[in-house]
């Protein structure tokens, strides 16, 4: 029989043998899904995802932002972009999802409609036929983001939803907010689901009170709605203020010190 400290010994050396020999875990992933103010390669747009993995320690947090331009919510679920998403979450990673520019129109089948939602948080839905006879249930805003969390956190990932980004318009020498519409809904489901909230609408805005109109119109080379790469910045830092002003991130510990 060995002795007490060779048994020691032997048992800890086994041990550190199998730990070196056990797989490594992976990094976790930040997924991104939205629209073209998060993702945007017609340059010199650009989204605030092309640019926030620079905040990051990429070494210990991969960033895989799948937005896509022209998309709402109810569209990127029907075009399956969003299955591609929840197929590839695994427990431990997280997800920020930004939508609200695309899905003003009144939801139908017309090239304008096809991407409409029904405004608000509740359950009412509008039953729709396309002309090549295959229905569609068109829900309100906030279903689809409930949908997008629940599915989520069932697959052991953290969502997170941010507000959209305001648009290059001013009222009295301020940005309009999206405060009485998808910004606050957005809020309102976030608050209902216990899931963090990013006021990337608000957070944005106050910055471009500060700038004012002559400096903010930099930021928006050709329309009111997609910035370029230094808009996007200021954007990717507004999501950051976020994360670290919620002690309830987890994300903020995979932020650059």
């Amino acid at each position: 029989m060995l002795a007490k400290p060779l048994y020691y010994f032997a048992a800890a050396s086994l041990l550190f043998l199998l730990l070196g020999f056990a797989k490594p875990r992976p990094r976790p992933t930040l997924f991104l899904i939205g629209d073209s103010t998060v993702r945007n390669t017609n340059a010199p747009q650009m989204g605030w995802g092309n640019v926030i993995a620079a905040h990051f320690d990429t070494t210990r947090l991969r960033v895989q932002n799948n937005a896509m331009a022209g998309r709402s919510t109810r569209t990127f679920i029907s075009e399956g972009r969003w299955d591609k998403t929840v197929a590839a979450l695994r427990p431990g990673d997280f997800l920020i999802m930004q939508f609200g520019h695309n899905e003003g129109s009144a939801p139908d089948t017309s090239k304008a409609g096809r991407r409409g939602v029904l405004r608000g948080t509740g359950p009412e839905t509008k039953a729709l036929v396309w002309p090549d006879g295959r229905p569609e249930t068109v829900n309100t805003y906030g279903w689809y983001l409930r949908k997008f969390i629940r599915e989520a956190r069932a697959k052991g990932a953290t969502p997170i939803v941010a507000s959209m980004i305001p648009r290059n318009e001013w009222k009295d020498g301020k940005v309009i907010r999206a405060s009485s519409d998808f910004g606050k809904w957005a809020a309102e489901v976030a608050q209902q689901e216990g899931v963090a909230f990013i006021n990337l609408n608000e957070l944005t805005a106050l910055k471009y009170d500060k700038l004012g109109p002559e400096e903010v119109r930099n930021f928006f080379p050709g329309d009111h709605t997609h910035t370029n790469e230094a808009g996007a910045r200021v954007n990717a830092e507004s999501v950051v203020d976020g994360i670290k002003s919620n002690r309830k991130i987890a994300l903020k510990k995979y932020l650059k010190k």
